[in-house]
């Protein structure tokens, strides 16, 4: 089992900024690839970027690419989300996951859609307004 709790949502101006975390614990997390997704009311879970399990590979959605960074510190078991640049269609629930397939690790794969993904967040609330 994998326990990932998010924490750094919040209310900002569009133009702003935010870090998210996504603490870990449980079975060793810095095996695994952690991925970003948001999932805003009425809408379906969308990806937003995803790290490989030692940093080496990133990837990210287009709509996020140049505003948004992901990183990991193994050390902390946790991985975070820096945003920047935010806008009003920001806004979204923000959850992280944890891919713990073996194959797609040693293919350094990042998966980018929610079935690749097998233990998940509670999230935490990001709203944008302009």
């Amino acid at each position: 089992q994998v326990q990932l709790v998010e924490s750094g949502g919040g209310l900002v101006q569009a133009g702003g900024s935010l870090r998210l975390s996504c603490a870990a614990s449980g079975r060793t997390f810095s095996n695994y690839a952690t991925g970003w997704f948001r999932q805003a009311p009425g809408k379906e879970r969308e990806f937003v970027a995803a790290i490989t399990w030692n940093g080496g590979r990133l990837h990210y959605a287009d709509s996020v690419k140049g505003r948004y960074t992901i990183s990991r510190d193994n050390a902390k078991n946790t991985v975070h989300l820096q945003m920047n640049s935010l806008k009003p269609e920001d806004t979204a629930v923000y959850l992280c996951a944890a891919d713990v397939s073996p194959q797609r690790r040693y293919n350094d794969y990042l998966a980018d859609t929610a079935a690749g993904y097998s233990y998940w967040g509670q999230g935490t609330q990001v709203t944008v307004y302009s």
